[in-house]
């Protein structure tokens, strides 16, 4: 007997399921951007972060996990508030900054108020890593009870992914990357950022590649920055 795939079908994922692993997914992810942010700024310098540049108030580090990297920037961005800086902290946002050839981003569904399902769909002229692919991204956003604003992005494995077409789609690839932002608030409407990010956490792609993308990559808030000074959010204070 032909299996669903061999007949041009996807299988499907439940709506419980899918639920109760993004929730799970998201909620270590929140916790590992709170930990990155809170690293070295208390002393706690101990665990495995090392700062690889320091200039104008941007910090560049990276922290070994087996034979991957995770990378993570640090900004201190004055007169930009973190309403303003939210508001670009978005995986459809931070997707253009990856790569400009996104040629399709669109919302797949809203799984609780802040969590959300997300596509994003690259084309032909896109880096070898995201060339003529698409990526099922989970967004979740969070407010901690100091203020802190807290927003993770990270692609679904293709198993699950897959589950969420209506027709097989071999564009599909699982596990680009874990990333998000920390947005701490600071004094005269300026706000410290963190942003953490790892490419390939399965593993796929040379390593001297993904780390020369991952430098890359941590860099993209310049660019935030400047998209959300060109926003300002309605009633900021």
């Amino acid at each position: 007997m032909n299996s669903p795939a061999s007949c041009g079908r996807s299988w499907s994922i439940s709506e419980d399921s899918l639920r109760r692993y993004v929730h799970f997914a998201s909620e270590s992810c929140i916790q590992e951007l709170l930990s990155a942010s809170e690293s070295n700024k208390f002393g706690n310098g101990n665990d495995g972060w090392k700062v690889q540049t320091l200039d104008n108030g941007v910090e560049i580090s990276k922290r070994r996990s087996g034979s991957l990297h995770t990378f993570r920037s640090r900004w201190l961005l004055r007169s930009v508030s973190p309403q303003q800086f939210i508001t670009v902290a978005n995986a459809i946002d931070a997707a253009k900054q990856w790569d400009s050839d996104l040629v399709e981003a669109r919302y797949i569904k809203d799984l609780e108020d802040n969590l959300s399902i997300i596509s994003l769909r690259f084309g032909d002229n896109s880096k070898p890593l995201f060339k003529n692919r698409e990526f099922i991204v989970y967004e979740r956003r969070e407010t901690m009870e100091d203020g802190t604003l807290v927003v993770a992005v990270a692609s679904l494995p293709k198993e699950i992914a897959a589950g969420l077409q209506p027709k097989q789609n071999n564009a599909i690839r699982g596990l680009l990357l874990q990333s998000g932002w920390v947005v701490e608030k600071l004094e005269d409407d300026s706000c410290m950022v963190t942003y953490v990010v790892q490419l390939d956490p399965a593993g796929w792609v040379p390593k001297c590649f993904v780390n020369r993308l991952n430098t890359k990559l941590v860099m993209i808030i310049e660019n935030l920055r400047k998209l959300a000074q060109a926003c300002p959010v309605a009633g900021d204070t």
